[in-house]
């Protein structure tokens, strides 16, 4: 009787560990706030980092870009474009840069993602935003400067700043950051769940895309065995050098802002706050969209102000709130799980953009 009583405990011992070993199973992966696809938890719960890329023609290819999940793009003085860009697994990328200087509304853009913001100094009218206690960021002009960054001797300066996944910890333990997401914080975007694909109704194709800067003549090709957009900018593939890849992507959002010059020196002023139009585009379709603020309260708490000749900008709690995205039916719009691309279109410029369902279609359609 013992023997048996012995028998059904081992039993149900050993069906309590299993349980607990499908239990530590199930929690051991979770889905990406950045790109809705399943990775471990310690990657997909760790919070991202926001790095500023250098995209001027000297300064490519970018090393580490191809490590993002999410990719922005906005013009900066001179109608030259700087890319952003939000990653959570980088272990690997061994080199990440170059590395360059901060704008205002970049810092928008990735506190949207709880992110650590990444950047090797800044324009004046960045620093009100960079030194709130809310901003957390490793800056390349700090005290901590040199442990996040290093200058590389095969580019020259300022063309040469980069950075790796340790330099970076050991920043954000300098810092005192914390490497969790905030509590409250649920993620940016709706995806479709995994294994479904979503293409939005009633589109235009959109076998090419080039969202009309002037500078780098930025495009997006589809591929329709994969549904990946891969992108060109400079009249050739654009590659990370760390693996020689072209980037690609599933989803591509163009958000138009209105903006004006902070100064005769060029410096934009682009509102990523007061909402606008856009486009979204996937599996080679393309569809008008709206975007706002969630719950936006232009009267919530007055963190700082931003005073230049021209301009006066207040910056409140609620500016940082996540952009939400709407089809014209008001329904915020479902991503493919998989990375995505961010344009920012200055609003006078959306004319200029290219959304066409010929694969041929030549770069010089656009009036450069």
């Amino acid at each position: 009787m013992r023997k048996g009583i012995m028998t059904l405990s081992a039993a149900i011992l050993a069906a309590a560990l299993m349980a607990g070993s499908a239990i530590a199973e199930e929690t051991d992966t979770c889905l990406s706030y950045l790109t809705g696809q399943t990775v471990s938890t310690e990657i997909g719960r760790q919070r991202p980092i926001a790095m500023m890329f250098n995209n001027i023609y000297d300064a490519i290819p970018q090393y580490g870009i191809e490590n993002c999940g999410v990719v922005y793009e906005a013009p900066v003085e001179g109608y030259i474009t700087r890319l952003m860009g939000i990653m959570e697994d980088y272990q690997g990328a061994d080199r990440i840069g170059s590395v360059r200087s901060c704008r205002n509304y970049f810092i928008y853009f990735a506190r949207e993602f709880n992110s650590i913001y990444c950047h090797y100094g800044q324009a004046v009218y960045a620093e009100p935003i960079l030194n709130l206690p809310t901003t957390n960021n490793l800056s390349g002009l700090s005290d901590i400067g040199e442990i996040v960054y290093y200058r590389s001797d095969d580019r020259v300066s300022p063309h040469n700043v980069f950075t790796n996944y340790q330099m970076i910890q050991d920043g954000i333990d300098a810092m005192g950051y914390s490497r969790e997401y905030a509590p409250l914080y649920t993620g940016h975007y709706q995806f479709a769940p995994e294994g479904e694909s979503v293409t939005p109704e009633g589109g235009q194709d959109a076998l090419v895309v080039m969202p009309g800067y002037t500078y780098n003549h930025a495009r997006f090709d589809y591929n329709p065995d994969d549904g990946l957009y891969y992108r060109s900018q400079y009249g050739g593939a654009q590659v990370d050098g760390n693996t020689g890849n072209q980037l690609a992507y599933k989803n591509i959002i163009l958000q138009y802002c209105s903006w004006e010059d902070f100064d005769e020196n060029g410096y934009l002023n682009i509102d990523p706050v007061s909402g606008g139009a856009g486009k979204f585009i996937t599996n080679g379709k393309a569809i008008d969209i709206t975007w706002e603020k969630e719950n936006y309260n232009p009267d919530s708490e007055l963190y700082c102000t931003i005073d230049s000749q021209l301009s006066h900008v207040d910056v409140h709690a609620d500016d940082f709130n996540v952009t939400r995205y709407y089809d014209a039916n008001g329904n915020q719009i479902t991503l493919n799980p998989g990375k995505t691309w961010v344009c920012i279109i200055l609003d006078s410029d959306a004319d200029r953009i290219v959304i066409s369902d010929d694969p041929t279609i030549s770069s010089d359609v656009i009036d450069y």
